[in-house]
């Protein structure tokens, strides 16, 4: 299972919300670099990285950073905040993102993000499923919607997305633990449906590849063996190493003992 840390940036810094209130917004480092290299020091080859004031805006904003990041490390990042348009997209590539992780836009403009998958590749577009009691939400996390979440991502994984950014809002920044029983649902889900169709159907939807990514409230190295042996492909960890809940050399050591 990939281990996946998380740098979210406000104004250029490192900082961390709660349940994504911007109201609780704590700045854990002025500069996202250095965090990014210490993860990259302990073996970590992969980084989420939100632009949080992308989110609020609906556009591209910290794509700098991003720059900064993927010019001065190895680290395979991916970047979501915002993302609404093919300049947005072009940005994010040419500032040196391997993923871009859509979330509010494949709910309020399909053909767009179904556009992207089309052009970029399963590879490249990760679909951001964010869910507050097991129903989408969009624009930052401040707007609800009654869109369910189980059937949204078995939707997008028949259209073929590969990788799937699930988020329990309720649990994002509290440090009490992940959702286990929703990401258990999404994978018996997509078992199912595995079950229902014929293998010819599978291949052409790509259920057979999808890669679910748990994020929020990852606090513990139990929680991370948790989700691993539950079946999910990575873990987005934030709160939990700026906290110290989690050291990054025992995630060196769970690294290389994979």
């Amino acid at each position: 299972m990939r281990i996946i840390p998380a740098i979210d940036i406000i104004e250029g810094k490192c900082v961390r919300l709660s349940k994504g209130d911007y109201s609780t917004q704590k700045m854990y480092n002025e500069n996202p670099l250095e965090v990014a290299k210490s993860f990259e020091a302990h073996g970590i080859t992969h980084l989420h990285l939100v632009d949080l004031d992308g989110a609020k805006s609906q556009h591209i904003v910290n794509y700098k950073v991003l720059e900064e990041l993927a010019s001065k490390t190895s680290l395979h990042i991916d970047f979501g905040g915002g993302l609404k348009s093919d300049e947005d997209l072009k940005i994010s590539f040419n500032s040196g993102a391997q993923q871009i992780t859509g979330g509010s836009i494949a709910v309020k403009d399909r053909p767009t993000f179904l556009k992207w998958l089309k052009r970029y590749g399963a590879e490249k577009i990760i679909l951001g499923a964010d869910a507050m009691n097991e129903k989408i939400a969009v624009s930052g996390w401040q707007e609800g919607s009654d869109i369910e979440l189980v059937p949204f991502i078995r939707e997008y994984r028949q259209r073929g997305i590969k990788y799937v950014i699930c988020t329990d809002i309720n649990k994002d920044g509290m440090l009490q633990g992940p959702s286990v029983d929703l990401y258990q649902k999404i994978l018996e889900d997509k078992a199912n449906e595995e079950t229902a169709i014929d293998s010819n159907r599978i291949s052409e939807a790509g259920s057979n590849d999808l890669s679910l990514i748990a994020s929020g409230g990852v606090t513990t190295m139990d929680d991370i063996v948790t989700l691993r042996d539950l079946g999910c492909e990575g873990a987005i960890l934030g709160k939990a190493i700026y906290e110290n809940k989690i050291n990054l050399k025992e995630l060196e050591a769970f690294i290389l003992n994979i």
